[in-house]
């Protein structure tokens, strides 16, 4: 019976946190592989726990390790997309000052054939 609680006390603090991060926005990568890696260390610790007789224990130390986990995978992730999105940044940054330049140019050649 005691290990029956465990497993419901830490179901229940995975999806209050899981609940808490969810209500200030979307999600980003960071927090998205978090939530994946506590979720599946949670359940991969209870299965290793359960061979040990402890299956809330498993399922408690699966769950941190899963959230430190899945949230370095997550930040390495949003890195890479803000590296992605910086890049095409640039290059829009890079389109607007040729399309700039070109505006001017066309602009100084009227003024030029009105005199």
């Amino acid at each position: 019976m005691n290990s029956k609680r465990s497993i419901g006390m830490a179901v229940l603090s995975l999806t209050a946190a899981i609940a808490t991060g969810c209500a200030g926005g979307p999600m980003t990568t960071r927090e998205q592989g978090a939530g994946i890696g506590a979720v599946g260390g949670a359940a991969a610790g209870g299965l290793i726990g359960t061979a040990f007789g402890r299956p809330g224990m498993g399922a408690a130390i699966g769950a941190g390790t899963g959230l430190v986990g899945g949230a370095m995978i997550g930040d390495y992730m949003q890195g890479q997309e803000q590296q992605q999105q910086y890049y095409n940044n640039q290059q829009q940054i890079q389109q607007n000052q040729r399309t700039i330049d070109r505006n001017h140019q066309d602009l100084q050649r009227q003024q030029r054939s009105e005199y």
